[in-house]
Parts: C-alpha cells; structure tokens; sequence
C-alpha cells in the first residue's frame, strides 16, 4: 500500500469512527451526568458514588468531541481517536469494582499530543505526512506512568506542526496531517502553539485532561490563550523518552487542565526517573504529590517580584486586566516587589535558536532511530527532501526555514553550540532568574503569560506579540500559568516562575491565586470577538 493509500484508508476509518461516536450520542445523552467543566475531583467522586463509569465517561467524551470538534464548531482539535480507550475503561471498571481505584487518575479520560509515542492503534506523527504508519515500539515513558495510574488514553491532539519548529513565518495550530486548530473562544483567532490541540481541547471540555509539550512557550502560551492552567515544569522531571524532540535542552512535557488541583494530579503521575532520558536522574528524589501541597492559604508571607518589563510590553488593555489581579494577590498575603526586568534577558535571543538547531538535527535522527524505526525518513535531510516531494501538503502555506538552518549545522562538539549553551545557562540561570529572585529574597516572579489570541492568518503567519516564556524556558526552570480574566472576550493568563525543582511551592501560589480569583470561564465558541 503506498503513502497516499494508507492517508485515504485512514481518513475512511475516521469517517467511520466519527459515524459510530454519533450513534452513541444518543445514549450518551440520556444520561444526566454532566462532564464539561468537570474536575478530576469531580470526575472521580462520581464514579465512586456509582453515579457514572470509565466506560461512560469516555462515551460522553466521544460524543462531545462529535458534536464539537468534528461538527458544529468543528474546532478540530482532537487528530486521532484511541481504538481502545472504551477497552481499557472495560477493564479499568471491573478492576475498581474488585480491588478499588489506584489513585486519583484511574478511569480518567485523557488526551495526548500527537508528539508523545503510544504503541497501540494510534499513530504518533507531530502533525507530519512523513510519519503516517510508522508505529512507535513503545509507549513514551510518560505515558507508560499514566496507564500506570489508571488513566483511559482517550486520543491524540492536533498540533503546530513539528512542534513549531519547521518554520519562521509559521501559523501556530496548522499540521499537514491534522489540518488547523480553531480557537474556542473566538473560531478565528489562534489557538497559539505548539501544544494548540491540547489547550483547544481543554477549553472545550473534550476530555477531563491534557498532555501539552513545550520548548519555549507551547504548553504556557496556549494555556494562557485558552483560559486554562499549564505547567512547564523543570526539565528533567517529567521523562522526554518516547517524545518527538526539538531540544534536550529545553524540551519538557506537562499538564493542561482547567484548574490548578487537575494539574496537580496530572504532573504527579507523569513525573519521574526514567533510564533512557538521563536528565531525570534526580526525579524521583525532587518529586512529590502535588496534590498535597494545594493550600488556598499559600501565598501568605511570600515575597513576589513583578516583571514590570512584562507590562511594558504587553497591549495597555492586557497590561491593566493583569495589573488588576496583583490586588489579589496582596489580598491573600503575598508582598509584591516590582522588578523592572528579569536580568540580562536579552542576552540568549540569539543564542537560544542557536542550541534549538544544533540539538534538533541530532535529536531528531536520534527519535527516527528509536521511535520510527519503519518510517522511510532517518534524519532531517529527509524531512526537507520529503516535505519538498509532498510540497503540495506539507509546504501549501508555509516553508521549513528553521529545517533547512538546523541541517546545515554540525554536531554537538561544534563550538558555537557548546558557547551558545553555556551562554544560555549563565544569563538564563544564575544571572538571570536565580539572581533577581536572590537579590530580592523573592519567592517567584509573577508577569502576563502574554497577550490574547490573534487572527488565524495563513498569509502573514503568527501575530503573537510578547510573552513571557523564554526566560523559565532557556534555563529549564519551572513556569506556571493560571487564568486571570477575559479581554473582549479573550482570556489572559497570570505566570508564576521560579527555580529550578520549585514546582511545589508555584502549584500551592498558583492554586492559591486561582481559588481567591476564579477567573476561568468556559468558552462560548463565538465565530469572532465583539469589540464593542
């Protein structure tokens, strides 16, 4: 069977798939459960009470990811359902009746992006035609941890194609394989990237939660844009094994969820010491059960430092929403300490691309190797020399710019990458981060995540404005977004970065802020924002 075949079977089977989602609507619907807005807390406290199963719970999923992904909306944010999700519901219900839950995941539908390896009937292809039918040998390791803990793999989600590392005029949420994530809160605004089909997803209550992964921004700027929580937690606590890679430098997988305590959960069972990904050797020894450390008095006597560079640059209309929330978190205890910048900042724009395309070309041939050992692609060269043939496709509104610089690189011993690396971590981390927070005996810093969702524009590419992400990104610290308020229509997120391994203490001053605050609506699926 050759390539274009096997897409046409596959969509065929999708077609079919959504056809039988349909027919269960129906039964779906008599039942009187509710899953949209639905905690994990929630979630579980049902199914213990016998009010609703696994089994159900993913077929009241499935209907609304008919009904609004695939139709009405249609916000296309879910690429490929999980053939055996009402399976393992099966067995995940008959193994609570017998034996009780295993914890707070057992029988919770969650969705994963199509970056993240699964050896089941489901294809991992970062959005990519170059990987359709070549079939991982394994689960990621994250996702080993979260069948572990119970949880029903309910699909895939859509992407920014290869993780918005193909090109510099990119429009966030599009993949060749998936097509483009719509936005729903306003259908034409951007879902932002890379992790758009998560945070769409998420939003839209189209499973109870999330897996997102980010180099600089892809979990924390959708999350942000979709009113949800998104944590990038430090790198090397959650295992990268089994993840399609841009770089080992900064690459990380975390949760997005709708509130702070289902992010808790979710990063509790996906972090960890994994042998193939040697950056989480000390996991297990800095992990712990975030869900303990949920306090709503935790931001009682903690000093925070106010990015004010982070205002500056944001539209005055998102700068007064934000700046309007600090009064909470004065209200709550907390002593606010402005800082005018996170020191030398500007010091690793250009050196952080740098590493990005040094570390993409050999992590990526290392991935093919291990993660796609069928697939007729080996190394980026093939990946240019694949999307050039299928250009129709893979090229219709963008190029692969940053591809083609990342192949002309040369391995990692070259010295402009070690110098670029080093420099990163000096002005990322100890003269970055770790100085302003040192100086001023501060706790965290608190900024906008970014702005609001801009208009889809597959001619101009991403209008995305200023964010807060590179700092926590190149230095691999901890970065957490919590919704903060709505703009037009739009929502807007307040982060919380610290150190390294301090994703304790963020989770407890981020659940903190949301409880006193509650500024997570559920979106309206409006065609466009009114801005009257």
């Amino acid at each position: 069977m050759n390539r274009r075949d096997f897409v046409e079977r596959m969509s065929l089977a999708a077609s079919a798939t959504a056809a039988g989602v349909v027919s269960t609507a129906a039964q779906a619907a008599s039942s009187t459960f509710e899953v949209a807005e639905k905690t994990v807390a929630q979630l579980q406290a049902a199914m213990q009470a016998g009010t609703v199963n696994a089994q159900q719970l993913v077929k009241l999923y499935l209907a609304r990811i008919a009904a609004i992904d695939k139709a009405g909306p249609a916000l296309n944010s879910v690429i490929e359902l999980n053939p055996d999700a009402m399976a393992i519901a099966k067995a995940l219900d008959a193994e609570r009746k017998a034996k009780g839950p295993r914890g707070p995941l057992h029988g919770i539908p969650v969705l994963l992006k199509d970056n993240i390896a699964t050896a089941d009937g489901m294809q991992t292809t970062a959005g990519s035609l170059a990987l359709v039918g070549a079939k991982p040998p394994r689960d990621a390791f994250l996702v080993a941890q979260l069948r572990q803990a119970g949880a029903v793999i309910l699909g895939k989600t859509n992407l920014s194609e290869w993780a918005n590392m193909r090109s510099t005029r990119s429009t966030s949420g599009w993949s060749a394989r998936g097509g483009l994530t719509r936005n729903p809160y306003a259908l034409d605004r951007n879902t932002s990237g890379s992790s758009s089909g998560s945070g769409s997803s998420m939003a839209a209550s189209l499973a109870a939660i999330a897996v997102g992964t980010e180099t600089d921004g892809s979990i924390t700027s959708p999350a942000s844009i979709a009113g949800l929580v998104g944590i990038k937690p430090t790198v090397g606590l959650v295992s990268r094994a089994g993840v399609v890679p841009i770089s080992h430098s900064q690459d990380t997988a975390g949760p997005m969820t709708r509130t702070v305590a289902d992010a808790a959960a979710l990063l509790t069972a996906l972090a960890g010491t994994d042998a193939r990904d040697s950056a989480t050797a000390l996991a297990n020894q800095k992990k712990t059960d975030y869900t303990k450390v949920l306090d709503r008095n935790a931001l009682k006597g903690k000093r925070l430092g106010v990015v004010r560079s982070q205002w500056a640059a944001s539209s005055d209309i998102v700068a007064a929403a934000i700046e309007s929330q600090l009064a909470v978190l004065v209200a709550q205890g907390a002593t606010l300490i402005d800082v005018p910048e996170v020191p030398n900042a500007a010091k690793y724009g250009d050196s952080e691309l740098t590493v990005l395309l040094y570390e993409l070309k050999a992590d990526m041939a290392a991935y093919l190797a291990e993660y796609a050992p069928t697939a007729s692609v080996k190394s980026l060269a093939d990946l240019i020399a694949f999307n050039e043939k299928h250009r129709d496709k893979e090229l219709a509104y963008f190029g692969h710019e940053h591809f083609i610089t990342a192949n002309s690189k040369g391995d990692l011993n070259t010295p402009e990458y070690k110098d670029a690396l080093a420099n990163n971590h000096r002005y990322s981390r100890a003269e970055g981060i770790d100085q302003v927070l040192q100086e001023h005996k501060l706790d965290a810093l608190v900024a906008p995540t970014g702005g609001t969702a801009w208009l889809t524009d597959f001619i101009n590419g991403d209008a995305s404005g200023s964010s807060f992400t590179s700092p926590a990104a190149v230095a691999g610290y901890p970065h957490i977004t919590v919704p903060a308020g709505m703009v037009r229509g739009l929502p807007v997120g307040l982060s919380f970065v610290g150190t390294a391994w301090t994703e304790a203490p963020l989770i407890a001053m981020a659940y903190a802020y949301e409880q006193a605050s509650l500024k997570r609506r559920a979106p309206s699926f409006a065609k466009s924002v009114n801005l009257k």
